[in-house]
Formats: structure tokens, sequence, C-alpha cells
């Protein structure tokens, strides 16, 4: 069978997210240095964030209330409102970031865009997700956006069923082998990674990938070579 959806991850496979958070976290570090120092504050946030996964999932609003209880729990309960009312706003900053694409994205869906049904398969909070795929003005290249709680293979089969192909009928692109990669191989389908210089270390993992369905890249360019290859 020959490739029918051709699926991109969003943020640091279309346009660059990681490093605002790293900033974030880099200005709320400073907000809560007199309690702890910057590298054990930003353990305890991490700690946080996966706690409270089950509960909030992913995005920006899910990751400032992990940082509103990161910092009521390390500095005892003693924290003021003006502490409360900055991470606010670190939030709120973090939420009107720039789009910028990275580069050869643009290039890449032109290419395929009317050859594949292009769609968006994701993570995070879908009213942003949604404001930064149209603040990009990549919204046109594609047909569907998939906001996804978690990107297990049990969600990647969901997305099938809605898509109505198999699972050799998709592709999946993006930088996280954990979230892209892995459970799209696992159900049969194909994946392409494209790693992005800075990662979220809950989505790396600590060994190799080795499969048929696999192609390691090193720009997004080089997709349409890959797809060219399979059909």
């Amino acid at each position: 069978m020959k490739l029918k959806v051709i699926a991109f991850d969003a943020d640091d496979t279309l346009f660059i997210n990681e490093p605002y958070f790293e900033e974030t976290e880099k200005a709320f570090c400073i907000l809560m240095e007199d309690y702890l120092s910057h590298q054990n504050i930003s353990k305890e946030v991490f700690r946080i964030q996966i706690k409270n996964l089950p509960l909030y999932g992913y995005g920006i609003k899910a990751y400032i209330l992990s940082l509103v209880e990161t910092a009521i729990s390390i500095s005892g309960g003693t924290l003021t409102s003006k502490h409360i009312t900055r991470i606010l706003d670190l939030g709120k900053e973090l939420l009107q970031k720039p789009i910028e694409l990275i580069d050869g994205v643009e290039e890449t869906l032109k290419q395929l865009h009317g050859k594949y049904k292009l769609v968006v398969a994701t993570k995070g909070d879908l009213k942003d997700q949604q404001r930064k795929l149209h603040d990009s003005g990549l919204g046109p290249y594609f047909h569907h956006i998939e906001v996804m709680a978690d990107k297990e293979a049990v969600n990647y089969e969901k997305l099938l069923k809605r898509l109505e192909i198999e699972p050799n009928e998709l592709m999946m692109i993006g930088n996280s082998l954990r979230s892209d990669v892995l459970p799209v191989l696992e159900i049969g389908g194909y994946a392409c990674h494209i790693p992005f210089h800075t990662t979220w270390a809950h989505e790396r993992i600590d060994h190799e990938v080795v499969h048929p369905n696999f192609s390691p890249l090193t720009d997004i360019r080089q997709v349409t070579q890959v797809i060219e290859s399979i059909g």
C-alpha cells in the first residue's frame, strides 16, 4: 500500500517551542532563587510536571499550574501574591510568544500538499495549538489537526480510525523518539525523526531505534525523499 497520510508534530517540528519554555523556567528560577539553587528548582519543576501529567496533560496552562505548585512547595507555603502574579504573567508571556517556523518547513509542505493528506498530530492545549498553527500561516496546508491527550499507540490507533486508513498508510514526522516515533512503529506505521537542538527531558530515550520503517533525518527537507522511496 502507498502512503496516504503524512502527519507532523507541531512543537519543535514545525515551529520553535522548547526554547521558550526554557526561558520561562530560567525566569522562574530567578524568581524563586531565595529558596533553592536553580538546579534544584528545575528538578522540582520537572518532578511536579511529571506527577501532574495524568491530571493536567501537556501544554502551557498545565505547565504554569505546575510552576505555581512548585513555588508553593519550595517556599513552604509562604509564597506571596506578588510571586503568584509574576508566575501567571510568565504564563501569559509564554502564550504570546511569536511563531518562528523551523527552516525548510513551508518548502516541504508545499512539495507534499495535494499529493498526500497532511495532518498535524500534536500534544498540548487545544486552544494554544490552534492559535500557533493559525499564526504560523501553515493552516491551509493541513487537512486535519489532532491535538492528542497523549502520544501512545492507542492514541495513534484512534487517529487511524478517524482518518480511515491502515497503519502502513501513515507516516509520522517529529522531533521526539518517545512520542512521534516509537508508538507509530509499534502499530505498523512509518516514522521520521528530525532532532531539535533542545528536547524536554521527558521526551528523551536512552536506546537506539532500529526498525525497517524508521528514518533518522537531520533536516525536514529530507522527508520528501523518504516518502518517495516508500511510495
